[in-house]
């Protein structure tokens, strides 16, 4: 018998070819780095970049997928998010594919994920490129915001029932834009249920400005007038309130630095916008 070919035994290290996003951030993250090709699925709840809809097939929303429909695909990589997925990463294991999770909270976490899926698909460079790009624009804005000037009080919900405050990176968000997360505490909590608030702390915390994004789901700003001692509440009036689209400022990608950012400025700044 002959010996084998080690060219054959070899570790390649080829960059996967076939990769299915189980969330918008991924492919967001991939289309920056010029490798929208290597896409050949993705999630109903993609926006970014709008073409991404026309060129490659839904096979997930967010806890579940068409786990048939993947493996048909052929991946070479699946990447999804957060513990919210685990059931449906386990499953695809069981399936022998390969799955990479990740579960970015903060702002330096989701540059590590740039950085990751850059080093996965052969773009370090594009990727470091990118988050260095994205670092000075974070600078950039912080340093509107002079270190002695007033900060006004933000109240971001993230969800009405039960009440959510906001995710770390929209925490951090929001001092970058010249605000005060009220709940600023809470935001490193890395489960859901950490960030839970009531209605009374939010009165006792007094927000100059309430800014909602709900995920999957339009903001109805009339219902927050009608909590119990929030018709008080200035910064709660069906005018006042601030509506985020959730795919600006709650994937953790790209869009929060960018358009997501820019709508926190402008509602924390009363609507001018970051010029």
């Amino acid at each position: 018998m002959s010996a084998p070919d080690l060219d054959t035994l070899r570790l390649r290290g080829d960059p996967p070819r076939r990769i299915v996003c189980l969330t918008e951030e991924t492919t967001e993250i991939l289309y920056a780095l010029g490798q929208g090709d290597r896409i050949v699925g993705i999630s109903a709840w993609t926006c970014r970049p709008p073409e991404a809809r026309e060129r490659h097939p839904i096979v997930s929303a967010f806890t579940g997928a068409n786990v048939e429909k993947i493996i048909e695909l052929q991946p070479d990589l699946v990447v999804g998010f957060s513990d919210v997925q685990a059931e449906l990463a386990r499953e695809l294991v069981k399936r022998q594919l390969a799955v990479l999770v990740t579960n970015p909270r903060s702002i330096a976490e989701i540059l590590d994920v740039v950085l990751l899926l850059g080093r996965i698909v052969g773009e370090a460079t594009r990727a470091e490129e990118l988050v260095a790009g994205y670092e000075a624009r974070l600078e950039t804005i912080a340093l509107r915001t002079p270190a002695e000037a007033p900060r006004p009080r933000v109240y971001f919900e993230e969800w009405p029932d039960p009440m959510l405050s906001c995710i770390r990176w929209v925490s951090e968000l929001i001092a970058v834009a010249g605000g005060q997360d009220i709940f600023a505490d809470r935001s490193v909590g890395r489960a859901a249920r950490e960030r839970a608030v009531t209605a009374d702390e939010v009165l006792a915390r007094k927000p100059d400005v309430i800014v909602a994004s709900w995920c999957g789901k339009p903001v109805e700003k009339e219902s927050f007038a009608r909590r119990p001692g929030w018709e008080q509440l200035p910064a709660a009036q069906p005018e006042r309130i601030r509506e985020i689209a959730s795919e600006l400022i709650l994937q953790p990608g790209p869009a929060a630095f960018t358009d997501g950012l820019d709508a926190l400025c402008a509602a924390i700044s009363g609507g001018r916008g970051v010029g």
